[in-house]
């Protein structure tokens, strides 16, 4: 799987479908959120799937793990590479999510299972004064990211400054994958730990989320060829 997926953040299949085939970006990885996927549902996965996207199918579930279970059973049917929970829902809804992908998994492996630490449009004072964690943010996706390994995740959404850290702690294994990414020159927009796919690729992350430097680009596909050759030039620390 190649490690940058393409966010599609539209609000229907029709823009999708027209940014793709226009800009000639099928087959990339991609990552589906909740305004895509609310509005078309699992038939988006379907017409993805179709032209041979990898898919990170973005829906950051977070409530009781049993309605969790049952929702990522339903979720492995699908067939997607990776989905993910909010890391906050606790060691036993974790836990459950992932029994759920494996219970909804017929055939071959189940999708990845990653968990949200700390939103990267969050800061200290977000942290700390809106949500009342007392702890810094690094400490707080630290802890997050062992709660996640502990209970059977495969890794974590984090920022690419977070990454050494976790991966100090949980093992060059797990997995960690960075929203965030900005080529150079472009707006963070409402980002706030941003980096470029060459510094995330320095700090040693494993995939890459990338969104509006590519999708506002005047050239969107020269903007993710752009992404993926500054990734593959640079070295893992």
């Amino acid at each position: 799987m190649k490690p940058i997926f393409l966010a599609l953040d539209f609000p229907n299949w029709f823009q999708t479908d027209t940014f793709i085939k226009k800009h000639q970006l099928q087959g990339v990885p991609v990552k589906v959120g909740m305004e895509l996927f609310y509005k078309e549902g699992p038939i988006v996965i379907e017409k993805l799937k179709e032209n041979n996207h990898p898919i990170f199918l973005d829906l950051k579930l977070y409530d009781i793990p049993t309605t969790v279970k049952n929702a990522m059973c339903n979720l492995a049917t699908l067939g997607v590479d990776v989905v993910n929970v909010h890391a906050f829902g606790g060691r036993e809804m974790i836990h459950a999510a992932k029994e759920g992908l494996i219970q909804g998994t017929s055939q071959g492996l189940p999708p990845k299972l990653i968990a949200v630490t700390v939103l990267t449009s969050m800061d200290t004072c977000t942290l700390q004064e809106d949500l009342q964690v007392k702890s810094s943010i690094n400490d707080t996706v630290q802890h997050l990211a062992k709660l996640t390994k502990d209970s059977g995740g495969d890794g974590v959404v984090c920022s690419v400054h977070e990454v050494p850290n976790i991966k100090d702690h949980c093992g060059t294994d797990f997995w960690t994958i960075t929203p965030g990414i900005r080529l150079t020159n472009t707006s963070t927009n409402d980002q706030k730990r941003v980096a470029t796919p060459g510094l995330a690729k320095e700090y040693g992350t494993d995939a890459l989320v990338i969104g509006r430097s590519v999708t506002s680009a005047i050239d969107p596909r020269e903007a993710y060829q752009k992404a993926e050759k500054e990734w593959l030039h640079v070295k893992k620390a």
